[in-house]
């Protein structure tokens, strides 16, 4: 049928345009998961007894899918509607832990190509890889929708669209540093959201101040992003990064074996590329997120091998320093002891 965005789904379903038969796939599993309910909700709207005619079936039962299938083409009772929520589909890459199965074929075909007209099928997948002939067949059968993770910019939009949607009003400053200190945990995000905007009665504002007092940092803050600011000399940003990772209570030992695991992984991606090794099989053996292996080793090849290796020198005497207490005991010198270190580091 169709690839849409998540927009595209949320204005067809505002039209009442319902298709028989969803995929809906991604990363971004709460934006998932939600826009599964809001097909279910508007499907199923006005009718009565939604608990006969709303069906969820698991694909880790093998029969799973065959079960579906036969429960899509019963009639809805004292409905227009009947909705089947499929959920663990997956179609990998490697095929190994297949839940859709090219033995389903002809069934799953046969079904797509005659789908009930008093049913809709939702299909919720794990992994779906676009290159197999099954993802094809769910592709070609259905209005599909890709539900990758928000970056920072769409993360700000959504959460500002949820909170002025009922009503309550928040400043860009404030907007950011919210998004900033929760990241991209959207079941967390509109938990937030509920109980800042409840906070903010009567007056309905969302303040800074309003924010700082009750919002905890949970952003952990990636492997690489203090890497970054560091090898880009942004003192301001690296400083900040620091800071607001020491307030929040982040044990200085735990952070020097980060700024170390980071260290260690620039200087063996930047050898091994150095050695000719592909850059995928380098990705690999660190370990690096798919999201950031592009901005990682752009980082590695550019790193100076000299430079690596005096930080990794003062990153190990600064753990002894720690240790030992030689710079000074508690946690109190152990910031200090790592204060020290990221000033340095920045300057190399």
């Amino acid at each position: 049928m169709q690839l849409v965005t998540r927009e595209q789904l949320w204005g067809q379903l505002k039209r009442n345009e319902i298709a028989p038969v969803y995929l809906l796939f991604g990363e971004e599993q709460y934006l998932r998961d939600r826009a599964a309910k809001a097909i279910a909700e508007k499907a199923l709207e006005g009718g009565a007894l939604r608990e006969f005619n709303e069906t969820e079936i698991s694909l880790a039962n093998p029969e799973g899918l065959a079960q579906a299938l036969a429960a899509a083409e019963q009639l809805p009772m004292m409905s227009s509607r009947r909705v089947i929520r499929i959920s663990g589909v997956r179609i990998s890459a490697t095929g190994t832990r297949d839940t859709v199965k090219e033995e389903n074929e002809a069934l799953l075909a046969a079904y797509l190509k005659r789908p009930a007209e008093s049913s809709v099928l939702i299909f919720i997948a794990d992994d779906v890889d676009k290159r197999r002939r099954m993802s094809k067949l769910l592709f070609e059968g259905s209005v599909a929708v890709e539900f990758k993770r928000l970056e920072d910019v769409e993360l700000a939009n959504w959460a500002r669209r949820e909170i002025t949607a009922t009503g309550f009003d928040i400043d860009e400053r404030a907007l950011n540093y919210f998004v900033g200190l929760v990241g991209d945990d959207m079941r967390r995000l509109e938990s937030e959201i509920a109980k800042i905007s409840t906070a903010s009665l009567p007056d309905k504002l969302i303040t800074f101040e309003l924010i700082d007092s009750l919002v905890p940092s949970s952003r952990i803050i990636s492997n690489f992003d203090l890497t970054d600011h560091l090898f880009a000399r942004d003192k301001g940003r690296t400083f900040e990064t620091l800071k607001k990772i020491l307030d929040d209570g982040a044990e200085p030992l735990m952070l020097l074996g980060l700024i170390a695991s980071n260290f260690h992984k620039l200087f063996k991606a930047r050898e091994m590329m150095a050695g000719g090794v592909d850059r995928r099989e380098v990705a690999r053996i660190l370990g690096l997120p798919y999201r950031k292996q592009e901005d990682f080793l752009k980082l590695a090849r550019r790193a100076d091998e000299r430079e690596l290796g005096r930080a990794l020198k003062r990153i190990a005497e600064t753990d002894l320093s720690i240790k030992t207490s030689r710079g000074g005991g508690g946690n109190a010198g152990a910031r200090m002891q790592i204060e020290i270190l990221v000033a340095e580091l920045v300057n190399f």
